[in-house]
């Protein structure tokens, strides 16, 4: 019996003296009992008591526990404000690339997967055609270039003297066709010749007149030089050839394809010989196309969908891990770059898309892979926090249940704050120190009770 606790010891107590009673108006009302029926009341009492005794030590029932083993304390503790969501990995730049003009594709000088810089030839289109009207043109200027080279620099003096000289004879034919005509004039009146033979001298004449007014026309414009206008017509000339040829440079440096920045080949849309007509919605198409050549992606970026409720939570250059199934075992630091202005609604869901810039690690993320985000916010130092489990309702209201001066179960109305890994802010309600049931405890039933 010494072993029996203090609460078993008072229950056998009271159940031998409720026997002991009842033995003794059985007594009373019977006189004449005899002695042994005493004796077996005592071995029923002793009998009931063990098995009181056993029920107590084989669990069948368990006295109440202690209050400080039931309750927990509310403490004070920093409670780091995060948000969690997800989202998934999209590169920070990509384009596709394809020619100004359309053509065939002469060469590809890159693969899917291979990394290219900032003006790396990537592809080259056919320009045969090209080359031979750049030839042509450049024949063009080399011809306008040397005539306006001798219409610049003018007569020389060796042309105008022989102009001069040409002059001279011309006037001096024509000052002797001119006696002759008038000796044969005089024979033609005496008759001695025919008028046809008058009129042949009279032709001859006056070709030779005319030979001396085109020798004088010719000294004069050798003598003045090159005209302002032929001059400013040569330098036209040149400055057309010129253009031409720079537009077909252009045209055959535009055949040369390069990259346009830093990156990856994420696509090859064309192969060698194969004709490609770009438009104006190349650069956004995704997929395989003959307006494209290749698609160059450069970095990535976390793309995460953050509730409505969580957006004012989140602020640009915010600290955020990031988390991909690919890597179950690491986390990737990233920061808040870009918050989106405008909610996208789906499935009757608001959100805002965030984008996140990686500090380090992104080397080993793709795009499209799906990530799990989490914002570090403010942290506070000193939060009255109590387990999310001891948060319960009642009659609609929020609370948990405080141990009163009798180690019994209240319900304390609370206004709770933010919840992080299983710990609830209390606003108000409870003070630190206090002691809450993180489950509302029950009494004990009795075996013997009928």
């Amino acid at each position: 019996m010494d072993n029996i606790s203090p609460v078993s010891r008072s229950l056998l107590t009271g159940q031998t003296e409720t026997l002991l009673a009842t033995q003794a108006l059985a007594n009373r009302k019977r006189p004449k009992r005899r002695r042994w029926g005493r004796w077996m009341g005592v071995m029923g009492l002793l009998a009931l008591g063990g098995i009181t005794i056993f029920f107590w030590r084989s669990g069948g029932i368990q006295p109440p526990p202690p209050v400080m083993e039931k309750t927990e304390a509310v403490t004070l503790q920093s409670l780091t404000i995060r948000v969690e969501s997800s989202g998934s990995l999209e590169p920070i730049s990509t384009v596709n690339v394809s020619p100004k003009t359309a053509g065939r594709l002469a060469e590809l000088y890159v693969k899917q997967g291979d990394r290219v810089s900032k003006g790396q030839i990537v592809a080259r289109m056919d320009g045969g055609t090209l080359k031979a009207e750049l030839a042509q043109v450049q024949a063009q200027l080399a011809q306008i270039q040397a005539q306006y080279a001798l219409t610049k620099n003018g007569t020389r003096r060796e042309e105008v003297s022989q102009a001069r000289a040409q002059m001279v004879a011309a006037k001096a034919k024509a000052e002797f066709s001119e006696k002759k005509l008038a000796r044969y004039q005089i024979l033609a009146k005496e008759g001695a010749i025919s008028k046809n033979d008058l009129d042949q001298y009279l032709s001859e004449h006056q070709s030779n007149q005319a030979t001396v007014q085109e020798a004088q026309e010719k000294l004069q414009q050798l003598s003045r030089g090159s005209r302002p206008e032929e001059l400013d017509q040569r330098v036209a000339q040149v400055a057309e050839s010129r253009a031409k040829i720079d537009q077909i440079q252009t045209q055959l440096e535009d055949s040369v394809i390069r990259a346009p920045f830093d990156g990856i080949v994420t696509q090859t849309y064309a192969i060698a010989g194969a004709i490609v007509t770009p438009t104006t919605s190349a650069s956004s198409t995704a997929s395989a196309t003959s307006t494209s050549i290749l698609a160059i992606a450069s970095g990535i970026q976390a793309k995460i969908k953050v509730p409505e409720i969580s957006i004012p939570q989140i602020q640009v250059g915010q600290t955020v891990d990031i988390e991909s199934d690919a890597y179950p075992n690491r986390t990737f630091p990233g920061r808040v770059m870009r918050i989106s202005p405008e909610a996208v609604v789906e499935n009757n869901v608001t959100s805002f898309q965030v984008l996140v810039e990686f500090l380090n690690g992104q080397g080993e993320l793709r795009a499209g892979m799906n990530v799990d985000a989490t914002f570090m916010g403010k942290t506070i130092s000193k939060a009255l926090t109590v387990k999310t489990v001891a948060i319960t309702t009642q009659s609609g209201s929020m609370g948990v249940m405080v141990a009163d001066a009798q180690g019994q179960p209240k319900f304390q109305p609370v206004t709770v704050g933010l919840t992080q890994n299983g710990q609830t802010q209390i606003l108000k309600g409870i003070k630190a120190g206090d002691r809450i049931f993180l489950d509302i405890p029950q009494v004990p039933k009795n075996p013997l009770a009928p």
